[in-house]
């Protein structure tokens, strides 16, 4: 199974892809497990995030839409969250710099008053064949948006967050199994999973719990806007599965570990990768 050749200009929206990915608008079925919650999550805009916000709200939480420039795609995720009955908070920006971080988390308090989950999915990714190609400011953003950022939300989140509050960072296969094509990406991914695992141990006395998902090849518009023609079209074939995942598919990991069922489980990974091992 595979998608048609295709590429379109970053960070890409989902009109523009064949097949649009799903994201459990028709699909996912909630059960209460988030009543009450208020989640941030950022990159909720599309992608994993969309289908995670679209969860967490059918589970009863209210959530923080944090996401790039991508206005059609946020509004159409805060219309899937209020269509369950949940409030949805717009934030628009880029999460790059310390100071965005922090008015998200300020935003956040003033609309809520606390938070209890904190989804960090926003990533930025370029593929070069040689390490030449890679501009410093393309390093150095690559860093800010995917670590750095991660910290700065950790630390402006926490005087926020309660006994039984969820950290949750998206890693990634590549963290365990870098693509040479992707290394700026695949070194952060690696580091928000060893961050993760200092968290635990940090807030562990705290009762505020920190694991990671780490998605394999999932088909959102980061892949054809990043990503040849030629690679977008074979994008997760080599999986034991044969094909990429879906957005949806990937959201209940992220609802188990809001969730208060998970109360005994910080420090994980939790491997999403259609049959490739994490290691």
């Amino acid at each position: 199974m595979s998608q048609p050749e295709q590429q379109q200009d970053a960070p890409g929206t989902t009109a523009e892809m064949t097949p649009t990915p799903d994201h459990g608008e028709d699909s996912y079925r909630g059960s209460g497990r988030l009543t009450g919650k208020v989640a941030i999550i950022t990159g909720a805009d599309s992608g994993i995030g969309k289908a995670t916000a679209i969860a967490f709200a059918r589970e009863g939480a209210d959530v923080v839409i944090s996401y790039l420039e991508e206005e059609a795609d946020a509004q159409s995720t805060r219309e899937l969250v209020e269509s369950a009955g949940r409030t949805a908070l717009l934030f628009g920006g880029d999460l790059s710099t310390a100071e965005q971080c922090r008015a998200l988390v300020e935003r956040t308090v003033a609309a809520f008053g606390s938070i209890d989950v904190l989804v960090h999915n926003a990533a930025f990714q370029r593929t070069h064949d040689d390490i030449s190609e890679i501009e410093d400011e393309e390093w150095d953003y690559t860093i800010a948006t995917n670590l750095s950022a991660y910290f700065y939300l950790v630390k402006a989140a926490l005087p926020h967050m309660k006994s039984g509050a969820s950290i949750i960072a998206t890693s990634s296969i590549q963290a365990d199994a870098p693509s040479p094509q992707l290394l700026p990406y695949a070194a952060t991914k690696a580091g928000i999973a060893n961050m993760t695992a200092s968290l635990s141990q940090l807030l562990g006395e705290r009762g505020i719990r920190a694991n990671v998902v780490a998605p394999g090849p999932i088909w959102t518009p980061l892949i054809p806007s990043t990503m040849p023609a030629d690679k977008v079209a074979e994008f997760g074939t080599d999986t034991p599965l044969g094909r990429p995942g879906q957005p949806a598919e990937v959201a209940p990991a992220y609802v188990m570990l809001a969730s208060d069922e998970a109360s005994y489980i910080s420090g994980a990974v939790i491997a999403v990768t259609g049959g490739k091992p994490i290691l």
